[in-house]
């Protein structure tokens, strides 16, 4: 190896003034252009960080080798070239190919820093700039050269030798080759390419890959892009073309796969729709939405993917808006009605399977009293003997994953399961953990380890544990790694779940999950920083009184600002405390108030390790925009599933992370606060188990029994195995 980076040391040596190439001696009047060459490599070597004659690009050193031999050994072959070649006969010409190869160095290195290309396709890139340069000498096109090499070298190439002949022609072909790779850029990018002749057929594939964007440039009449529209001759454009001008179009919108094929009209659906959100038949539309979402998932099963079921207004996110809307939301603003004929009239209008979709739609918003009702509704449809496996078969087992961890989640499963037989049961749970390793994301993974934390049956217990060992048996067999590492990591979490001797932090090679001391928390000052997200809705101006109100004068100076107020502790050690006030969200000021407490936090060099989130699960994802990155204590008001628990840990991948599975409740969120911020000033570690104990001991003798209730639904970081198995999914890939 030694003998290797030698040899390029002495190739990186020959790009100096002094050089020869071949036997040519440089004239000293072009010696500066070969300097500018070699000072561009220079700039490549240093772009790794280390200046050492070699471009790492990659930790596999076999491609670091190739491609440094292409920014070395090839370029000086090309500057050698240049200089003997009487085909560039003239000083000006081969300082003319000199400025060339320079640019292509500048290229490479900037491509490569802005993520543009991938460096190591260097050697290749190399190979096409040399092809192209002895062909832009005599005059010939580069186009057939430009058409063999992926867009990103093509793309380089091709503006270096911007005044080739074959220039124009080449930008026809790069831009072919990005739009294959872009679809959804191809409305944004086309009008310099509306008179070719392949247009028309690249306005079919962005039909396909986004209705709604063609029919928002269809609706333009005189744009160009408009005009392209409308001459396409192509069905489904001329439909999509056609809702553009139709009143509230995006409504027609997850239906255009029916529309399309004949199974719907749009002057049936018009029915519906009305005038538009004020006069549309909300409860047929979403009856319509689900027998569509069950037609299309039956298509999609079978590798036929609707055009109109994913992506903004698609159909599944317009099912999750009209669920949440039209009946998640009123039935979640009642829930102080004891009277359930009034809190639960919303969804009376709903078979069982319209609320099996209104359920698992609402997975981040349905509180838990909800849905109970929901749940007792949806089983009194089933009849009196009612059988849960039908229901399943009817829904084609559409998000059937996300209906089984959800009834985990509220204790309900053992309930589901019983009103299917016991054979079928036993299916159930086994596909429920069956092909976590097929899906793109972690979701259902993640989903089957939150259920585990909710089972209570030890029989159910049992099963999942040897289904997971029995799919990571399957997936060691296969040479499956992806499977091997997903089931490896829940059968460890599972075991660990049952067992209280195991160490989990140190079998997974996480932080530990169970304390954090003060000094982990606490920023080089000394001081422990928290952040509390407060939002200006009836609920948050309800509760921000005895948030404060819960520090006593005593032991916590309480300092009002305009848009937030300061609370730190005057005695121990320091814990400060920044809370916006929760201004009115409809002018949206409680928004600005947190830019600015973000702002004046940044400027203050004040970096919050505690976050605390008071308000609705609709409100998370404006905290986790604004969450302070590597946060040590995360306490939510409610976890808000999948996703956002995802992006809370790309943010803050060693977070602690509390949770409940309903809002958080002001009764229970103040004495978590006040523990964690009494433990903290007296300087001591948080201990999850020792906390969870006492605050147990501290509601379980209250009177309220719904305060028991609501208690029971907080999830400590160490009982989080969603949170956990993300951790340690990163951490294992980290490592191989």
């Amino acid at each position: 190896m030694k003998k290797v980076f030698t040899y390029l040391v002495f190739v990186v040596s020959s790009l100096h003034v002094s050089a020869q190439c071949d036997k040519v001696t440089i004239p000293f009047q072009r010696v500066r252009f070969h300097d500018r060459v070699k000072e561009e490599f220079t700039k490549c070597d240093k772009a790794d960080g280390k200046a050492d004659s070699v471009v790492r690009v990659s930790k596999n050193e076999e491609i670091n080798l190739q491609v440094t031999d292409a920014l070395t050994r090839r370029i000086t072959e090309i500057c050698c070239f240049i200089e003997s070649s009487d085909r560039i006969p003239s000083n000006n010409d081969k300082i003319r190919q000199l400025n060339f190869v320079e640019e292509l160095l500048r290229s490479f290195r900037v491509s490569w820093k802005a993520k543009r290309l991938n460096p190591a396709l260097a050697p290749l890139l190399v190979d096409n700039f040399e092809k192209i340069l002895k062909l832009n000498i005599d005059s010939q096109s580069m186009a057939p050269l430009i058409e063999e090499v992926p867009y990103e070298v093509g793309v380089v190439n091709a503006e270096i030798f911007n005044r080739n002949p074959g220039y124009q022609e080449s930008q026809k072909m790069l831009y072919l080759k990005y739009v294959s790779k872009n679809p959804s850029k191809i409305l944004t990018t086309i009008r310099p390419y509306i008179n070719e002749p392949f247009a028309d057929s690249l306005v079919v594939i962005a039909c396909k890959n986004d209705p709604k964007q063609l029919y928002d440039y269809a609706s333009s009449s005189s744009s160009p892009e408009g005009k392209l529209i409308r001459r396409n001759n192509d069905p489904m454009v001329k439909t999509v073309a056609k809702l553009g001008h139709t009143a509230s179009a995006l409504l027609y919108y997850p239906f255009l796969d029916d529309i399309l094929a004949g199974r719907q009209f749009i002057d049936s659906i018009k029915k519906i729709i009305g005038d538009g959100e004020g006069g549309m038949d909300t409860v047929a539309y979403y009856k319509l939405l689900v027998k569509t979402e069950i037609a299309y998932y039956e298509r999609l099963v079978k590798k036929d993917t609707p055009i109109a079921m994913f992506g903004t207004n698609g159909l599944r996110d317009m099912l999750q808006r009209k669920a949440l809307r039209h009946f998640i939301t009123p039935i979640n603003e009642l829930h102080d009605q004891n009277n359930l004929a009034i809190r639960m009239k919303a969804i009376q209008p709903l078979t069982a399977e319209e609320l099996y979709f209104m359920i698992v739609m609402g997975e981040n918003d349905i509180y838990t009293s909800s849905y109970k009702h929901s749940f007792s509704r949806l089983v009194q449809l089933l009849g009196n003997q009612p059988r849960t496996d039908k229901l399943l078969m009817n829904v084609k087992m559409d998000f059937f994953k996300k209906f089984i961890k959800m009834a985990a989640n509220y204790n309900q499963l053992d309930t589901l399961l019983k009103m299917m037989p016991h054979d079928n049961a036993t299916t159930l749970m086994k596909a429920f953990v069956s092909n976590l390793d097929e899906k793109t994301n972690l979701e259902d993974a993640v989903d089957v380890a939150d259920s585990y934390s909710s089972i209570n049956n030890p029989e159910l217990l049992k099963n999942m544990l040897e289904n997971v060992s029995a799919n990571e048996q399957r997936s060691i067999e296969d040479n499956n790694n992806k499977g091997r590492i997903i089931y490896g990591l829940l059968k460890q979490i599972f075991l660990s779940f049952n067992d209280n001797s195991i160490d989990l932090t140190s079998q997974l090679g996480i932080p530990s999950i169970y304390s954090l001391d003060y000094k982990y928390l606490a920023d080089e000052n000394g001081r422990v920083i928290q952040q509390v997200f407060f939002y200006g809705d009836e609920d948050g101006k309800k509760i921000f009184p005895g948030f404060i109100n819960s520090f006593s004068s005593k032991e916590w100076k309480i300092t009002r600002q305009k848009e937030w107020v300061e609370i730190k502790s005057i005695k121990g050690k320091p814990v400060w405390i920044y809370a916006n006030l929760p201004l009115d969200s409809d002018q949206n000021l409680d928004d600005t108030a947190q830019k600015h407490l973000n702002s004046y936090l940044s400027k203050m060099e004040l970096n919050p390790s505690i976050v605390v989130h008071r308000g609705h699960s609709y409100w998370l994802p404006g905290t986790i925009a604004r969450m302070p990155g590597d946060a040590k204590i995360i306490l939510l008001g409610s976890c808000g599933g999948y996703k956002n628990l995802s992006e809370i840990l790309d943010i803050s991948p060693d977070a602690h992370i509390v949770s409940t599975k309903e809002i958080g409740k002001g009764d229970i969120n103040r004495p978590i606060i006040n523990y964690i911020n009494q433990t903290l000033a007296a300087g001591k570690p948080i201990v999850w188990k020792d906390m969870w104990a006492n605050l147990t001991k501290l509601f379980y003798g209250d009177p309220n029994r719904s305060m028991r209730e609501s208690w029971d639904d907080y999830v400590p970081p160490y009982k989080n195995l969603g949170a956990i198995f993300i951790k340690a999914y990163n951490k294992k890939l980290e490592s191989e």
